[in-house]
């Protein structure tokens, strides 16, 4: 039955948007209780690779990760830009010298994803917390697909961070307990996945930006519940989607005219980076995360832990709990990124995964 859903039904769709503009509207209100920028609990002993860190909230994390003492690898698409940064910031602080260093990620090639995981894990290092921030919304553009062959905000908001997650678990266990934190958005409260169609290329939606960037980011928390269920407590690995609220950015072209409206006319309402940051760093630092996500595992919890802007735990979209569509998108995404359907169980056991995509995966 599940299968030949066409889209969210109109009480779906009216209940999401509904919730998208009272964040809107409230998300000040209801984070009022929090400092920012939002104190850190000790992270000297923290390795954190942060997606997308040389702009916006990615940026704040990766920096305030570093000045907490944290080791920060900043997984960005321009190095230049990345070490810019970090000049910057070593030139206007105080304390005992950042822990640094750039890598380069290109999210809109799969071979660049599984080159960055293989220098990682060659480093037979601990990964204590990826955190998958980068992301695109390429208001009113046309559709564009990567070199892969993916619609792009599918590709960088989805399938990349996905390939990501599972190819750097040897890393992550080793760091265990460790955590993978996703920048979700609110937006997925109005997303719909047709999975037959993940590239919306049949015809049957109209393709938006809109469209596009709202059904990447509900298959990522279809995608991280899955995920989820499948690493075992013994793992010691947990999966975290977060909503950061509405940020500052140009993203009101593609809304309905309503949203449009409020966006323009309450900018105070609005968080900026700094405050978009805060739910993030939460839940990569705060102690009783993976206590958190180890009971919604043992409790069987359809959906895996997800944490909003005011940092307390809230609950993905009605349809993030359709447990059929969350398996087909699990599936489907593993083929897509190239990886074999049983890939995280293998990684768990210490054996090798081949991937279809860079150079062989060892």
């Amino acid at each position: 039955m599940a299968k030949n859903k066409q889209g969210l039904g109109w009480i779906e769709w009216l209940r999401g948007w509904m919730y998208v503009i009272h964040e809107m509207l409230f998300q000040r209100i209801m984070a009022s209780h929090l400092q920012n920028p939002l104190p850190l609990p000790p992270v000297n002993d923290l390795t954190c690779v942060v997606t997308g860190s040389t702009s916006g909230i990615g940026r704040e994390m990766a920096r305030q990760l570093a000045e907490a003492g944290a080791h920060v690898v900043m997984a960005v698409r321009n190095p230049k830009a990345a070490h810019d940064l970090i000049n910057q910031w070593s030139a206007s602080w105080h304390g005992l010298p950042l822990n640094i260093e750039v890598m380069e990620l290109d999210l809109l090639s799969l071979d660049s994803v599984v080159t960055f995981a293989n220098a990682w894990n060659a480093r037979l290092g601990p990964l204590h917390v990826l955190i998958n921030n980068a992301g695109i919304f390429s208001i009113g553009e046309p559709q564009k697909f990567s070199k892969d062959g993916y619609e792009e905000h599918m590709q960088v908001n989805h399938l990349a961070p996905a390939l990501l997650s599972i190819l750097l678990l040897p890393s992550l266990i080793r760091g265990s307990p460790s955590r993978i934190i996703n920048v979700n958005s609110v937006m997925h409260y109005v997303g719909f996945v047709d999975t037959e169609d993940m590239n919306a290329v049949s015809g049957k939606r109209k393709y938006s930006s809109l469209l596009g960037y709202t059904s990447s980011k509900l298959a990522q928390v279809m995608f991280s519940s899955v995920l989820h269920k499948r690493l075992p407590v013994e793992a010691g690995v947990n999966v975290v989607c977060v909503s950061p609220g509405i940020v500052h950015t140009n993203v009101a072209r593609d809304l309905p005219r309503i949203v449009q409206a409020a966006y323009h006319l309450i900018p105070y309402f609005i968080f900026s980076p700094q405050e978009g940051s805060r739910s993030a760093l939460f839940s990569a630092t705060d102690p009783q995360i993976p206590e958190y996500c180890e009971l919604l595992k043992a409790d069987e919890w359809p959906v895996c832990a997800f944490i909003s802007q005011d940092c307390h735990p809230t609950n993905p979209s009605e349809e993030a709990h359709n447990v059929n569509t969350s398996f087909e998108v699990w599936e489907k995404t593993l083929e897509m990124i190239g990886l074999p359907t049983d890939a995280v169980e293998r990684l768990i056991e210490g054996n090798e995964v081949r991937c279809r995509y860079g150079t062989q995966y060892d």
